[in-house]
Parts: C-alpha cells; sequence; structure tokens
C-alpha cells in the first residue's frame, strides 16, 4: 500500500475520531446523556470516576490525540510519521485499558468509546504501518 493511500486512511479515521471525541466532549461540557442504544451504558461510563483523569475528560484527551495525529499526517516527515504513531500508539493502550475498565470495573458498554476504540486501533495499524515500510515521503502534496 501506497504512503498517500496510508495517509488518505489515517485522515479518514481521525476526521471520524474528531467527531466521536468531539461529541463526547460536548456532552460532558453540556452536562447531558449521549444518545446510546445500550440500556443507561453510556451514561453510566461516562459519569464514572474512569471517565477523568486528573480532572480532564478523558474524551477531551482522545479529542486532543485525533487532532494531534491529524495534524501529524498533513506534514511530510520522518519525524511527524514517528509522532504519530506514537501518538496513535498511546491512544490504543489507553482505549485498551478503558474497554477494560468498561468490561470489568465499571460493567457497562458505551458505544461511542467502542466506536473511538476502534478508530484508535486502525490508526495506531495505519500510522505504525507507515513507519515500519519506511516509504520515503512524497516531497509534494499531490
Amino acid at each position: 500500500m501506497s504512503d498517500r493511500a496510508l495517509r488518505t486512511t489515517g485522515l479518514v479515521l481521525t476526521v471520524l475520531g474528531i467527531g466521536v471525541a468531539g461529541y463526547l466532549v460536548y456532552v460532558h461540557y453540556a452536562g447531558i446523556e449521549p444518545v446510546c442504544n445500550i440500556a443507561h451504558g453510556c451514561h453510566k461510563v461516562q459519569t464514572s470516576k474512569y471517565a477523568e483523569l486528573a480532572g480532564v475528560p478523558v474524551a477531551l484527551l482522545g479529542l486532543i490525540g485525533y487532532v494531534t495525529i491529524f495534524l501529524t499526517l498533513l506534514v511530510r516527515s520522518e519525524a511527524a510519521r514517528m509522532l504519530a504513531a506514537l501518538v496513535a500508539l498511546v491512544g490504543f493502550g489507553f482505549s485498551a485499558y478503558l474497554t477494560y475498565r468498561e468490561l470489568f470495573t465499571i460493567d457497562a458498554i458505551c458505544q461511542w468509546c467502542v466506536a473511538s476504540a476502534i478508530l484508535m486501533t486502525g490508526l495506531a495499524v495505519v500510522c505504525t504501518w507507515r513507519v515500519l515500510t519506511g516509504v520515503p515521503a512524497p516531497r509534494s502534496l499531490a
């Protein structure tokens, strides 16, 4: 797969992630319940002690992560590739931890959190693949 295809895939995944995380940030600060197809699952997860880290909503951390990856995908450098992979891998690990907490501590599932975890997993694969394949970044944006 070409670098351009991997970058485009990453951009699509980040836009979707920004939408999911942005919605959850909005829900948090608006003080409303998220739309959820799982009876009270999203509300239970979003109001749990695991929904914040040091007083910062994890949805906001996710939004910052998605925006960071998006911006690095727009930059044509090895450093940007490495940063995108690093942020995506950290996001993947944190998503795995939060999914564990949903299943085994909170005893509830949030469909938005699952969607974000899937998107971040895809980004971890795409961004890491870009680094590992070593395909040189093209010099032009075309």
